[in-house]
């Protein structure tokens, strides 16, 4: 099987290469090698790579800048979704597309399931939503639309990175408390999707997260605690709790986007044990 992962300097298509099943020949394609808001340079990267699956592991993720910056965020997320759909259905090549749980509102207090009603509150959502719908009208035969949330990885720039800089150079911290979901590790998100990648059918929506729930806080004092217990920090600082209202940013979250899982994986962990797993990744590379 070959696959096309397009992304190639993210998070998860950096631990898609790191998880890719033997048999499987597989290429990744950063902003250098494809243009995916060129519908023919799409087609000429399928010509060359004859892909049987495309994993779209690109995406427009500064959810802030998004807001002042809509129309880049839409290209990216929608545009880009709606010419990768239709080359794909084109081809019929299977197409897994990674969403997020931006596209809900926060307002329900029990997990999201795939077909509750969307309605994203800020741009960033708004236009992982459209690229959901351009799936959906152009190629709903062959594809699958992947909704996770709170991505990490020892690769790239994340919130478990963030917080070990800040616990490393100040003597407090305040977290926001009350946006509850759950963490993700993008190793085990990428397994899950070389899964799918192989799977007979497809649903066409599903959710994949860690298990488990927690608040932003929760993840820092974890976060806090596990890397002290690997000497990853020297000491450990005073992290306080604090209301999203405190701390305001020109996007808003969801309060509440923890997600059903349905379908289960073998690499189901609960998110403090992927988080350790992260964190040993990232001793490991400390000690070479």
């Amino acid at each position: 099987m070959n696959a096309l992962i397009v992304g190639k300097n993210g998070q998860v298509a950096w631990e898609l290469m790191q998880t890719c099943p033997e048999h499987i020949n597989a290429v990744a394609l950063g902003r250098g090698d494809i243009d995916i808001t060129s519908q023919e340079n799409i087609e000429s990267a399928i010509v060359a790579h004859k892909p049987s699956v495309i994993i779209n592991a690109s995406a427009y993720t500064a959810v802030d800048k998004a807001e002042s910056d809509q129309e880049n965020a839409y290209l990216i997320n929608a545009t880009a979704v709606e010419f990768l759909a239709k080359a794909a259905c084109k081809h019929n090549i299977r197409l897994l597309h990674i969403s997020t749980d931006f596209v809900f509102d926060g307002s329900k207090n029990t997990p999201y399931q795939v077909d509750d009603k969307t309605n994203p509150i800020n741009v960033y959502g708004a236009s992982k939503l459209a690229g959901e719908e351009a799936i959906k009208q152009n190629y709903p035969q062959n594809s699958s639309i992947v909704r996770t949330s709170w991505v990490y990885s020892s690769h790239g720039n994340n919130f478990v990175k963030t917080m070990l800089r800040l616990m490393s150079e100040k003597e407090t911290l305040n977290v926001v408390s009350d946006q509850i979901g759950c963490p993700t590790n993008a190793s085990g998100l990428a397994k899950y999707l070389w899964q799918l990648a192989e799977q007979e059918s497809l649903d066409q929506v599903y959710h994949y997260s860690d298990l488990g729930v927690a608040s932003w806080y929760d993840f820092a004092v974890a976060i806090q605690d596990i890397a002290f217990e690997k000497g990853l920090l020297e000491k450990k600082i005073s992290i306080q709790p604090i209301p999203a209202s405190a701390y305001p940013t020109p996007a808003k979250r969801p309060s509440f986007s923890l997600m059903y899982k349905k379908v289960s994986s073998t690499h189901d962990k609960h998110w403090h044990a992927s988080l350790a797993c992260m964190l040993l990744k990232i001793q490991e590379i400390h000690q070479r």
